[in-house]
């Protein structure tokens, strides 16, 4: 890792249909209003693009503890809800649930490895730097099952 601080530059150009996000050396992505605002519900939106960001930081995070503690797995998933409420004539988001799905090697489903994995699953909630600079409510609901053999 880089010393930080680390610096994230994005440039958004607003077009009649849409915006669109730029950042160096990254695919453009296109957003517009979600549905609920009155968009297409065909792009992104900032409230998805925000959502994303929390799973997909979980995510990252959970990898890079998973590796450091040697922690095998068969694969991960996670579902992030964001609640968008009005608080006090605010809008913005009042609870954000993290489901992630890990799943073990059936042969690996024993107590010890299952206790071991939702620790893990609670460091990686807590070490997510997205969900880190939230004022939103996070809630994790884990679960760790066996990989299907079919």
């Amino acid at each position: 890792m880089q010393a930080l601080p680390h610096q994230y530059l994005v440039e958004a150009s607003l077009y009649p249909d849409r915006v669109d996000l730029k950042a160096d050396k990254v695919t453009t992505i296109e957003s517009e209003p979600p549905t609920e605002f009155g968009g297409s519900g065909t792009r992104w939106s900032p409230e998805t693009l925000f959502v994303a960001a929390i799973a997909d930081c979980f995510l990252l995070t959970f990898k890079a503890i998973a590796r450091a503690s040697k922690f095998e797995y068969a694969d991960i998933k996670c579902e992030v809800q964001g609640t968008l409420d009005r608080v006090e004539g605010i809008t913005r988001f009042t609870t954000i649930t993290v489901r992630p799905i890990l799943r073990l090697d059936a042969g690996d489903l024993t107590d010890d490895k299952t206790e071991k994995a939702v620790k893990l699953l609670h460091k990686a909630e807590k070490g997510c730097l997205i969900s880190n600079s939230l004022t939103s409510e996070v809630l994790l609901q884990p679960t760790v099952q066996a990989m299907s053999t079919s």
